[in-house]
Parts: C-alpha cells; sequence; structure tokens
C-alpha cells in the first residue's frame, strides 16, 4: 500500500501514552462479560478489516474515516466527493471482483456530490462500495432532508439504510454478497446517523464473510454454441470486460487459437486479449481498427463473452445477418439489445473452459478452422489501415498530433507495466484504436457514460492498487477542469501518477468539422468552447511537477523524465501544445 512520506500517520488506539499528549484515547467501556463496547461504525471498520480492506476514499467527513484508521485502513481524502469514488471505481476496475474501493462521504450534500461516481460505476457495471453519512432517524422523512433510499434507486445495484444496530453485520453481509455475485454494481451503505452510534449487542456481532459463487452455463447450449463454432466459415469473438472480471484472459487465448477466431474487445474490455497476438483485431469506442471493422461486417458467427452487448454511441455496431453466440452473467442481458440465437448465462471463464472442453471432445483433442490463413487476413487488414494512418502517428506537426502523442506512448512505455486510461472526448475516441493494450488492464477503457475528468481519480485508484507500476491517464483540458485538483490528492498520498494534458485551448469534440450541436455562432462569438491555462504551472502549484512540451522531439525525453519521477514518488503533469484533432478511425 501507498504510504506518502511524513504526511500518513495511523494513530495508536491505547488507554495513553504517558506524555500526556491530546491523542490519547480514553479507555473503551466494557460489557458485564469484559468485551469491549463497539457501536455500528466501530463494527463496519472491523468488518471492513476482516475482509482485507487497505485503503478507503473519503470526502469531506464521515465518521467511518476515524475509525478505519484505528483498525490499520488508511483512508484518503480527496478534493470533492465525486472523485472520491471514481478513486473506488478505478480501483475495483483493475482488481477482478477479488478487491473492492471502498468510499465514505458525508450526508446530505456529499451523498448529492458522489451521485456522478456512482452513475459512472453503475453504467459500467463496477463493483464499489460507498458509505454515505445519514441524517438521524427521526429526520428521514422530513423533507428536504435527503436519503439515499428513497433517491437512489435505480441507478446503483443495491442501497440499504441501517435503521437498528442489530442490523449492521446482516447489512454489510449482503453488501459484500452483491459486491461478489452476480451482476457487479455500485452498492450503498447509508450510516443512519444516531443508529450507527449505539452500541451493538454483542449477539449480533457474528459477521461471516459471503464468499463468490459461479455458474456455468446449461451443457445444451454449451453443446449448440461449441457447434456453431466449429460450423462457422467467418468466426469472430468479441470480447467485453467480463473476460477479466473472471480471470479468463488465458482461456480467452486458447480458445481464440482453438478455433482459429480472430478477437475484437469492447471499450471496457480492452485488454482482455494482447493485441500485439496475431488474431488480435483491436479495440473500439465509436472509433476502432480497421480489422476489426472488417470482422465485425464480414463475420458470420459471433461469439460475445463478457459482454452485455449494449447498444451505446460509445461502442460499435452489430451488423445484421449474424448468428449470436451471447455470454453474460446477467440474464436480462439477453435479448436485451440484440436477438440471442444461443444464450449462456454464467461466469465467462468458466464458460470458455466448457466451450474448450466441448470442442475437444468432438474433435478429437484437434484445433479447427485455419490458423494460420486467419492470422495472415487479419495482418493484412491491420497493414492497409496502418497505411493510411502511419504519416499522423509519426508525423511532425505542430501543435502537436493527439496521434504523435499516442505513438510516443507505445514507443516510450513498458507496455506491460504500465496501466493507461484514457478521458472522455477526443482524448478516447483517439486513443482506443491506437494504443497497444498488452496484458489484463495494462489499459483501462470505460465509457457507457462519459464523465468528463474521470481519468485523474480512477488512475489515482489503479495506482492503489498497483503501486509498482507506471499509471498514466491522457486527457484534454475541457476534462481537467472537472478534475484537476485531484492532481494534490497524488502529490499528497504519495500515488505518484502521470497525467498526458492535450492542451488545445478547445473541447475538441466540439470544435472543427466535429463541432457536434455547438455551432460557429456560440464559439466564434461567445468564446463557448474555448479555455485557456497553463496546467504544467497549476500542477506546480499543487506539489506535483509540471513539465510543458510543444515540439514532438520533446515528447519521448518528457515520458522518460515522468516514469523516473513517477518511481521516486513525484506526480506528474505533462503538459502538452495540441492540436485541435479531428480525424478519427472511424467506418
Amino acid at each position: 500500500m501507498l504510504i506518502a512520506p511524513y504526511r500518513h500517520r495511523i494513530y495508536r488506539q491505547q488507554q495513553g501514552s504517558g506524555d500526556g499528549m491530546p491523542n490519547d484515547l480514553p479507555a473503551k467501556a466494557s460489557d458485564a462479560a469484559g468485551r469491549p463496547d463497539m457501536n455500528g461504525i466501530d463494527y463496519i471498520a472491523q468488518i471492513l478489516k476482516q475482509e482485507g480492506v487497505e485503503w478507503m476514499s473519503c470526502f469531506p467527513s464521515n465518521p467511518l474515516i476515524s475509525a478505519v484508521a484505528k483498525v490499520g485502513i488508511r483512508p484518503v481524502a480527496f478534493r470533492h466527493e465525486r472523485g472520491a469514488v471514481m478513486a473506488a471505481d478505478g480501483y475495483s476496475r483493475i482488481s477482478d471482483r477479488q478487491k473492492f474501493g471502498v468510499c465514505a462521504v458525508q450526508a446530505q450534500a456529499g451523498a448529492e456530490n458522489a451521485m456522478g461516481g456512482i452513475a459512472q460505476a453503475y453504467a459500467d457495471n463496477i463493483p464499489i462500495l460507498v458509505f454515505l453519512g445519514g441524517n438521524n432517524l427521526d429526520r428521514l422523512s422530513v423533507k428536504p432532508n435527503f436519503t439515499a433510499v428513497q433517491n437512489y434507486q435505480g441507478w446503483v445495484k443495491q442501497v440499504e439504510a441501517i435503521y437498528t444496530p442489530n442490523q449492521v453485520g446482516d447489512v454489510m453481509r449482503r453488501a459484500f454478497h452483491a459486491l461478489r455475485n452476480g451482476t457487479p454494481g455500485p452498492v450503498i451503505v447509508e450510516l443512519t446517523g444516531d443508529v450507527c452510534a449505539q452500541e451493538v449487542p454483542e449477539a449480533a456481532r457474528t459477521y461471516k464473510s459471503p464468499k463468490m459463487h459461479r455458474q456455468v452455463p446449461e451443457p445444451a447450449a454449451i453443446a449448440d454454441a461449441a457447434a456453431a463454432l466449429m460450423g462457422a466459415k467467418r468466426p469472430m469473438i468479441w470480447a467485453g470486460q467480463g473476460v477479466m472480471f473472471s480471470g479468463g484472459t488465458e482461456a480467452l487465448r486458447e480458445l481464440a487459437e482453438l478455433i482459429a477466431a480472430p478477437v475484437f474487445c469492447t471499450m471496457p474490455g480492452k485488454s482482455a486479449f494482447d493485441e500485439r497476438h496475431p488474431l488480435a483485431l483491436g479495440a473500439g469506442s465509436g472509433t476502432t481498427t480497421g480489422p476489426a471493422n472488417e470482422w465485425l461486417t464480414s463475420s458470420d458467427v459471433m461469439l460475445a463473452l463478457g459482454s452485455s452487448l449494449t447498444r451505446t454511441p460509445y461502442g460499435q455496431k452489430i451488423q445484421p445477418g449474424k448468428t449470436i453466440i451471447h455470454n453474460t452473467n446477467n440474464p436480462d442481458d439477453l435479448n436485451k439489445d440484440e436477438a440471442a440465437d444461443i444464450g449462456m448465462v454464467g461466469d465467462t471463464r468458466l464458460t470458455i473452459e466448457a466451450l474448450i472442453e466441448c470442442i475437444l471432445e468432438q474433435t478429437g483433442g484437434e484445433s479447427v478452422g485455419e490458423r494460420s490463413k486467419t492470422e495472415g487476413e487479419v495482418a493484412a487488414a491491420k497493414a492497409k489501415w496502418m497505411a493510411e494512418w502511419e504519416p499522423v502517428l509519426n508525423g511532425d506537426e505542430e501543435p502537436i498530433s493527439y496521434y504523435r502523442v499516442i505513438q510516443a506512448l507505445n514507443d516510450t512505455l513498458d507496455g506491460e507495466n504500465s496501466i493507461v486510461t484514457h478521458d472522455a472526448g477526443a482524448p478516447r475516441d483517439s486513443i482506443v484504436p491506437f494504443y497497444t493494450a498488452t496484458t489484463p488492464h495494462s489499459y483501462v477503457g470505460w465509457g457507457k457514460t462519459t464523465h468528463l475528468g474521470f481519468g485523474i481519480p480512477l488512475i489515482i485508484g489503479a495506482k492503489m492498487a498497483h503501486p509498482e507500476k507506471f499509471c498514466m491517464n491522457l486527457m484534454g483540458d475541457g476534462a481537467f477542469g472537472m478534475s484537476g485538483t485531484d492532481i494534490e490528492t497524488a502529490a499528497r498520498s504519495g500515488a505518484a501518477i502521470t497525467t498526458v494534458l492535450l492542451n488545445n485551448s478547445a473541447m475538441a469534440t466540439y470544435s472543427g468539422p466535429t463541432q457536434g450541436t455547438i455551432g460557429a455562432e456560440a464559439r466564434e462569438e461567445y468564446g463557448v468552447s474555448t479555455m485557456h491555462g497553463n496546467y504544467a504551472k497549476i500542477a506546480e502549484g499543487m506539489g506535483a511537477v509540471g513539465l510543458r512540451v510543444t515540439k514532438t522531439a520533446e515528447l519521448g525525453p518528457a515520458l522518460k523524465e515522468a516514469q523516473r519521477l513517477n518511481a521516486e514518488g513525484r506526480t506528474v503533469l505533462i503538459d502538452i501544445a495540441a492540436n485541435v484533432e479531428d480525424r478519427r478511425s472511424r467506418f
């Protein structure tokens, strides 16, 4: 776990240290049996410790913050409730339901401000645990007091308030069961103020950690899917985020090679399949690669793994006329947006393994299809696509092209020991097709709803999970305005990240040929979509290192310097004088 030098301290819980300092804590009262009294907040902290929670994001106040610190869980304060929630999200995204991001915010305004971060986690099916401060029991129904149980319905997986001290353990057991099982999503616990301050009776302190339970599709569905894949003329695999959450990336590679099926990754699923593999088609948001477009158009059988197949402007369309085999852990996903010819509800890794076993039984241990031929076709499609984009990726135009920045990332970073994410808008649409994802979570894609500024707190959460890796987010200047002060959080906490900021004094998604709904009359006369700033200086003022890049030749050295500084525990922002990029790999 990351600990910032001299800034992070957990005070010992003891009767007194003998030095007379005001940090001494009085001894806890005891019950008749000699066991210390424990109120609801302290019991929750103990349960979190039992569950292996190591840190908790927070802002600005919640009684749980001090309680977790007393049991050795590190609280990390962010600059806004939304950022605190998003950091918990980033931690969960790369932990594959083995560990969970935990966040605590205050009642009323805190619960209201947290909504944006929670909405992002809900849209992307991310399991996080959020504790909201609550009003006292007699104020819950008094207008305008905020109650999450009433107001959060419909955009969280589960929300529950604590109404009696006896139910604390039950609420927490249900919360962790929901985090581990079924469709992932945000789980909310509302801490009713006066109730959680009361003692939890010893008889009610019986928390047992719930286990993860996985299921396999019915054998008939596996057999039908295997037959369809073996009979396909041009199969492809559509890999979603569920491949990684299930720990199924190695099984996915084995299946792709067995049936000679190239693999396309959704934006949340990017890095589920190594993009250096000759069967890799790449990934897609609203933009994608040439090979992906070719197979999305021409394939006859598509196996969707660990995906909801939700239609979204931030994903690729599925063309009609295909046989669709759909695996998901949520039966409500089947036939929601796409008609499933074969549905397989179950854990993605177990589903893939069952498919492999079934196919090998049918073939006597032999592979299916002509793998070398398929790999040659993928290589040819990639060469054709890259012939168009190579001059852009390696160009020396100034202001600097987004694509030249992305190429510098590919050339400079150690892909297997880095975690990279985008931000909403033009940075996302530019980087998803072109950055080479390698190992699972080397790239973190997101965005069925697209909250500007998510990249900074997300990558802080990722750094908390993997302090040994270089963690970097790519964002525009518009996104910086939504979360830029959490650069200070990274610097203060010791979560040394690098932010690469494309500074073009504009919102590129709403400018030039891609101006969207903001017309020239608003942009030219009133300056809508125009903004200015020296973000390197702003970062310096918040305790980070600011680097300014104005020449393409400076990109590589700046990225190397950022890696060196991060390794020393210094947070870095690279402010790049960028163009207003309007080129996109769309089809």
